[in-house]
């Protein structure tokens, strides 16, 4: 159910057309709920029927094809104030990744290195777009609680990511040790 909770976020941040949020969704809140474009257009449509959100009105005679901006409502609002507030256990990781070394267990490793280098190199790259994003949207001087909220979430993005990092730098380094005693 987060997928509504995350598109009320962003539409209280700014009002927004489809189109706005699929792009700020590529840009912020995708680095940890990710939603198509088809997803987002579903869910408007969903939540505007609930009462959560509206469409603006437009300044001239609608058009074919023409953006709606959406606003949240005080329902909207609330729902996602009460969101907040709820309890949820952690979920288990899914990890495909994870799964592979397992199986490599069992039928050898032979490849897997290879695929445990190009996930370490997408991580350290994902690690480096987070410090500079850090180092532009957080200045010491930024210290409103919205900024310092948006910031912790940016930080666990940023540990998971030097998480990722430093366990695959072992997982080679464990491989390598393997390949060596053969």
């Amino acid at each position: 159910m987060s997928l509504p909770h995350a598109i009320l976020t962003a539409l209280l941040e700014k009002p927004s057309s489809g189109l706005e949020l699929t792009r700020r969704f590529d840009r912020s809140i995708g680095y940890f709920w990710s939603a198509t474009h088809q997803q987002i257009y579903r869910e408007l449509g969903k939540l505007e029927q609930a009462g959560l959100i509206r469409a603006l009105p437009a300044p001239a005679p609608p058009a074919r094809g023409q953006r709606r901006e959406y606003e949240v409502l005080p329902a909207g609002r609330a729902e996602l104030a009460d969101w907040t507030r709820r309890t949820e256990d952690p979920k288990p990781i899914r990890s495909a990744l994870l799964l592979r070394l397992r199986a490599a267990a069992v039928v050898g490793a032979e490849g897997v290195a290879d695929e445990l280098r190009r996930h370490l190199e997408l991580h350290r790259v994902q690690l480096d777009e987070y410090l500079e994003m850090e180092r532009r949207q957080f200045p010491p001087e930024r210290d409103a609680e919205a900024d310092r909220l948006r910031h912790l979430v940016l930080r666990g993005g940023i540990e998971l990511e030097r998480f990722w990092v430093a366990w695959l730098t072992e997982a080679l380094e464990g491989l390598d040790a393997l390949d060596r005693r053969r």
